[in-house]
């Protein structure tokens, strides 16, 4: 350290004056002390020189002793002693309070009134054609669990189809008895039903009789009768059970006539059995299907005993589901065994029963597959549900349906509008096809045998079809929704799909335009199909042509309007073909024009 002092010597004793030791923490105040005590007398003299000292003190460090650290010292800290037991008490006295709350108050929230739903409805209505429709819907509770129950539907013309040389009204008229139980362990149910429908075979050729004197033709047309008339006797029943390995079972028994001695009986079974096998629900459905009936004649009139038909299918279809994340898997497989009762020639079929869906983006896009076949039983009641104007001399015999591969998309665009879009492939054998018969024009012949009615044909079919459709809810008055199916097929046999469009497109709309007014229009379009007949009479140079008739695609368009008196009494207004267009559904066979029917539903309670 340096210092600059004028006077050394002065310096130099009083350091000598003062080497008595300090305590080390005086040292500094008793240095600075001295400085300031020569400081002030050092100034009296004059002329001091100047010289630079340095105080230079080596630094000698030195290292503290080490000493292990214990690997588990002992703490002594408070948290190491024992924890004392702390008991209080609460010392509570009351408190006086002059505060009184007010009573809260509920927000007032309109409610609308809960609409009454009735047990029971009649409806009827009237219009042109002598149209006339009935409905009777009653529904009794005889206690907490069981009840009764009974339907009668009624729809009948009296025709008037301009151009129509027969009679062409219809009847259609229907009674059901229910009688049922809802239980907690099971819920059961008995059906007993009834119909009468009377059809006329008034489809004549358009050239019928033109070779014949305009005489000959009407004493030929007035010796028709074309009624036919169709009876049905059901018998049913369902049952389902609660937490068992049957899980539901139905039965089902029909018989089925008409005017013309035919017969038939069917008789349906199907229990299905649920277990769960490691979180796997597994199903399988247990089938047996009888149809059995007979014709009096065929439709040459050359048989001497009944021509009859049987069938019995037995059938197996175990399945079983996977999910996993968005991916939802239905594995299963259809065994079947077909037993021909009249020909003693049995078959066995094995079809595929899978489908699967995968969620692409939650339930806006859903993709969804499968290939999947069936064994289905075909009967002459069905057939005339589907098609009134057959003749009674059929071919009965089941549809082998092979296989039918699909795949589509399903979704939501937004949350009122959805859709669905398909492509599927169908490979059918023994389809069954609608197909004109062939006539003559002898007098001796049976009603339906004019060229009037419908055979069953049956042919190997491939069919490649696509489907789409869209619904829209545009809010809670307005509902829409447009449906359409474009199909190919391709026939071994046959030269044409018979009976089947192309094309077939459907939509609907709804408007609830108040609280009392409704309104609703449906329009349908069918694209052309294709049929074929041989006038036997007629003496052909070169065999007739194959060339099939082509029927005319078809438009419809309907409406309703209605009116809501109360929540007991509406009115409505139908109007069904709307254009006035003649057009064929069946071949010679025309509907009627612009049809108007008004009418009234009533709802009541017992």
């Amino acid at each position: 350290m340096a210092f600059k002092n004028r006077n050394i010597k002065s310096f130099t004793n009083t350091v000598s004056t003062f080497s008595a030791p300090f305590p080390s923490g005086s040292v500094g105040l008793g240095i600075l002390f001295f400085f300031l005590f020569q400081f002030s007398f050092a100034q009296k003299k004059e002329q001091i020189g100047t010289e630079t000292v340095n105080v230079v003190k080596p630094y000698t460090p030195t290292i503290s002793d080490a000493f292990k650290v214990k690997e588990t010292p002992a703490l002594e800290e408070e948290g190491n002693a024992k924890k004392e037991t702390i008991k209080y008490t609460i010392f509570s006295f009351p408190v006086a309070s002059t505060f009184t709350p007010s009573k809260g108050k509920a927000e007032g929230v309109e409610k609308e009134k809960k609409e009454h739903l009735f047990k029971n409805y009649a409806t009827l209505g009237v219009g042109n054609y002598g149209t006339f429709i009935g409905e009777l819907f009653v529904n009794q509770d005889l206690n907490s669990t069981d009840y009764v129950g009974g339907m009668f539907r009624h729809h009948s013309s009296q025709g008037g189809i301009k151009g129509v040389a027969l009679e062409d009204r219809f009847y259609d008229s229907a009674i059901d008895l229910t009688y049922g139980s809802n239980r907690q362990e099971v819920a059961w149910d008995l059906d007993l039903g009834y119909q009468n429908q009377i059809y006329n075979w008034y489809g004549l050729p358009t050239d019928f009789g033109a070779a014949s004197t305009p005489q000959d033709r009407a004493i030929l047309i007035n010796g028709i009768n074309p009624q036919q008339t169709y009876n049905t006797i059901s018998l049913g029943g369902k049952i389902d059970f609660n937490e068992r390995i049957l899980n539901k079972m139905s039965v089902k028994f029909n018989h089925f006539s008409d005017l013309f001695e035919s017969s038939e009986n069917r008789f349906y079974a199907k229990p299905i059995v649920k277990f769960d096998v490691m979180e796997s629900a597994v199903k399988t459905d247990l089938i047996v299907d009888y149809v059995g009936g007979s014709f009096k004649k065929n439709y040459s009139n050359t048989n001497t005993q009944p021509v009859k038909y049987g069938f019995t299918n037995f059938g197996v279809v175990p399945s079983f589901v996977m999910q996993e994340d968005d991916w939802t898997l239905n594995i299963g497989v259809g065994l079947f065994y077909s037993l021909d009762n009249e020909k003693s020639n049995n078959n066995f079929f094995v079809y595929p029963q899978i489908n699967a869906s995968y969620k692409v983006v939650g339930d806006l896009m859903i993709f969804y597959s499968g290939a999947e076949g069936n064994l289905e039983q075909n009967s002459y009641m069905d057939f005339v549900n589907e098609n009134p104007f057959l003749s009674p001399t059929l071919n009965i015999a089941p549809t082998d349906k092979q296989y039918d591969i699909f795949a589509g998309l399903k979704g939501k665009i937004t949350n009122n509008v959805s859709y669905n879009i398909k492509g599927s492939y169908v490979n059918e054998r023994n389809k069954a096809l609608f197909k004109s018969n062939d006539y003559n024009e002898n007098a001796t012949n049976q009603n339906y045998a004019f060229g009037n009615s419908f055979q069953v044909v049956y042919d190997d079919m491939r069919t490649l079809s696509f489907y789409g459709e869209l619904k829209a809810d545009f809010s809670q008055n307005v509902t829409f929704g447009i449906n359409g199916t474009f199909s190919s097929y391709t026939n071994d046999l046959e030269s044409e799909a018979w009976n089947l469009p192309k094309i077939k497109v459907n939509s609907n709309i709804d408007f609830a335009i108040t609280k009392k007014w409704f309104a609703g229009v449906n329009v349908f379009y069918v694209g052309e199909r294709k049929d074929y007949k041989t006038n036997k009479d007629i003496v052909y140079i070169v065999a007739p042509s194959q060339n099939p008739i082509v029927l005319k695609s078809y438009f419809d368009l309907n409406a309703n309007v209605g009116f809501k008196y109360n929540e007991r009494f509406t009115a409505f207004l139908k109007a069904n073909n709307i254009t006035n267009k003649a057009y064929e559904k069946w071949l010679n066979y025309p509907v009627q024009g612009f049809q108007v029917i008004l009418g009234a539903n009533y709802k009541f309670d017992f």
